[in-house]
């Protein structure tokens, strides 16, 4: 029987936003659409569907993903996933990069995003890409590490995770000069620290709300890490596994956009992907993989062609060409 044949996929039949002139676009999502699933993985789907001639009209448009939970579907909104996919959101780019046999359903207007997917990349793959996989390894590493090191080294690792997350403030902040803001690790005599993070600020006419921000994130680094700390290492040792999988998988899709390959969602990789979700590398060889991917990161966003943003120009005149085909319908 066809996946979607199965009683649990009737909402696709009997929603109106899945007909055939609406569904634009339903393939696998998840391990199935990467190629890292075996026996017992679940079935991801993952779509777009469009907004009927009267929404496009009145502009009362639905901005909310559908989702079934039951089936692990998640079918998002033209205007919403547009939305996305200019911030290069990993979880809604590779909709549009799956292999043409992982393909469910597709109309012309989802063809036309497909064919068109390039107009979303820019350098902010590695912002959405790599900002969110370094940062959570290096997360990953402080856990497994908490046992073995000392408090200082510990302190140490959490400092270059805020570094490296530091490294892609440029791309939504105000740019800080050298000397402007620098973190570095002393004495101190708080209870329980021999060693800890300082920070000297010395900023001017700087915006508020960016430091803020930016601060938050230093913040939320150091809080993850709090709460990384108190994990079962062995209970979670097949769950970490995973985790990392899919971190630096996320990091060969990011370079694979910066140096111009495209999206490519199934990993040719796939084995040594495997082999790390199993186990068949120890936490201290996976952090060094993670170096090396981390420095072909940079390497590829200081040698890319792409745009720092997307061209809103041509977003705006694919969107504009797809509802003119809608109202026309």
């Amino acid at each position: 029987m066809s996946l979607l044949n199965q009683r649990e996929y009737n909402f696709l039949k009997e929603d109106d936003r899945f007909t055939n002139e609406r569904l634009a676009l339903l393939t696998y999502g998840g391990s199935h659409a990467y190629g890292t699933n075996n026996e017992g993985s679940d079935v991801d789907l993952r779509g777009i569907y469009l907004p009927t001639k009267q929404e496009i009209l009145s502009m009362t448009y639905d901005e909310k993903p559908f989702t079934n939970t039951v089936t692990d579907t998640v079918i998002y909104p033209l205007k919403q996933i547009v939305e996305l996919l200019c911030n290069c959101n990993p979880n809604t780019i590779e909709i549009l990069g799956t292999r043409e046999e992982d393909i469910f359903a597709i109309n012309d207007i989802g063809k036309i995003l497909r064919e068109n997917a390039y107009v979303f990349l820019s350098q902010k793959a590695y912002d959405s890409f790599n900002g969110y996989a370094v940062s959570q390894l290096r997360r990953l590493q402080n856990a497994i590490a908490r046992d073995s090191l000392a408090q200082p080294d510990k302190e140490e690792h959490i400092l270059q995770s805020i570094k490296r997350r530091m490294d892609t403030f440029e791309i939504s902040y105000k740019d800080i000069c050298d000397g402007e803001l620098n973190l570095y690790i002393d004495d101190t005599d708080r209870e329980g620290y021999d060693k800890e993070i300082y920070i000297d600020i010395n900023l001017k006419n700087y915006p508020l709300r960016d430091l803020r921000s930016m601060l938050g994130e230093m913040n939320e680094t150091v809080k993850q890490y709090g709460k990384l700390n108190h994990r079962n290492n062995k209970k979670d040792e097949p769950h970490l596994y995973k985790h990392a999988m899919h971190l630096i998988r996320l990091m060969m899709m990011g370079i694979d956009i910066l140096e111009g390959k495209g999206i490519n969602t199934y990993r040719k990789e796939k084995d040594f992907l495997l082999d790390i979700r199993h186990g068949k590398y120890s936490f201290d060889e996976i952090f060094e993989i993670t170096d090396e991917y981390d420095r072909k990161f940079r390497e590829a966003r200081e040698h890319t062609d792409l745009p720092k943003y997307v061209d809103m120009d041509k977003v705006n005149e694919l969107i504009a060409e797809i509802n003119l085909q809608i109202v026309n319908e």
